[in-house]
């Protein structure tokens, strides 16, 4: 059965950093391809960033382009998502989702992804 597990979560002042990783698991074949998400209280969800199943390409949402880098390691079945420059207004949990393709998807297309983490809270506040 796949499974997604998010950690690094936390609370940071801003300014700070954090790095959230998603581990995968229970994928048969290597085409899985990763998104992050995030969803504020009151708020939609939101498309943080993703990447295709290679590595190779990535995307991200304007509001995090430039501050947010993706990456994975395939050896640990592990794509990370390093937050620079941290904002209040980045404060959410953040969802990690897997669908079974080779090829990037669209930020934000979370109805492509059939696979989801529990979530992993990161609040940033002074």
């Amino acid at each position: 059965q796949p499974q997604l597990v998010e950690s690094g979560g936390g609370s940071v002042q801003p300014g700070e950093s954090l790095r959230l990783s998603c581990v995968f698991s229970g994928f048969t074949g290597n085409n899985v391809a990763i998104g992050w998400f995030r969803q504020a209280p009151g708020k939609e969800r939101e498309g943080v960033s993703c990447i295709d199943s290679t590595g190779h390409s990535t995307r991200y949402s304007n509001s995090v382009n430039g501050r947010f880098t993706i990456s994975r390691d395939s050896a640990r079945s592990t794509v990370y998502l390093q937050m620079n420059s941290l904002k209040p207004e980045d404060t959410a949990t953040y969802y990690c989702a897997a669908a079974c393709v080779k090829e990037i998807l669209g930020v934000g297309e979370a109805h492509l992804y059939d696979y989801w983490g529990q979530g992993a809270q990161v609040t940033v506040s002074t």
